[in-house]
C-alpha cells in the first residue's frame, strides 16, 4: 500500500536552477557602472566649465586633459571598459595616447583579453584617428 500511495503523489516539480554570477563577476559589473556614472557626471561637470573644443584653440591642451580626452573618445567607440593609458606622446600636431580597454571580461579575471588602441588628437583635443596596436590575455603582455 505505502508503494501504491507514493506511485499516486504527483511528481515533483523541479525548480529551473537559477545561474548566479560569480562575486567577482558581479562586483567587477557594479564598479563599471559607478565609473560610467562618475565619468559622465564629471564630463557634465568639465562640460559647464570648459569651453566647447573648437574654442580652446587659445591654449595648449596639457598631458593629463589629453589623456582622459583619448580615453573618452576610445571608450565612447569601442564600448568597451578602459584599464588606463598605456603612452603618451606630444606630437608636432597634437597628442599620441595608447589606451588600454579589456575587449572580453572572463572570469577569472586574470584571463580576460584587452587590447591596446592608439588615439590621436590634435591641439584642441579632437580625435584626429584611432586605431588597435595591439590584443592579448591579461598577465602575458611581455610574452608577445
Amino acid at each position: 500500500m505505502a508503494g501504491d500511495a507514493r506511485d499516486e503523489a504527483q511528481p515533483r516539480r523541479e525548480r529551473p536552477r537559477q545561474r548566479r554570477a560569480s562575486e567577482p563577476t558581479e562586483r567587477r559589473r557594479r564598479r563599471r557602472e559607478e565609473d560610467q556614472e562618475k565619468g559622465a557626471a564629471q564630463r557634465e561637470e568639465a562640460g559647464s566649465r570648459e569651453a566647447p573644443a573648437g574654442e580652446r584653440t587659445g591654449r595648449q591642451l596639457g598631458a593629463t586633459e589629453a589623456a582622459k580626452l583619448a580615453v573618452d573618445h576610445v571608450t565612447a567607440l569601442t564600448g568597451r571598459d578602459s584599464e588606463g593609458v598605456t603612452s603618451l606622446e606630444r606630437t608636432d600636431d597634437g597628442w599620441l595616447v595608447g589606451v588600454e580597454v579589456v575587449e572580453s571580461h572572463r572570469v577569472p579575471d586574470s584571463t580576460d583579453v584587452l587590447a591596446v588602441y592608439e588615439a590621436e588628437l590634435d591641439h584642441s583635443g579632437e580625435l584626429v584617428s584611432y586605431r588597435r596596436r595591439d590584443r592579448y590575455a591579461r598577465g602575458r603582455g611581455n610574452e608577445r
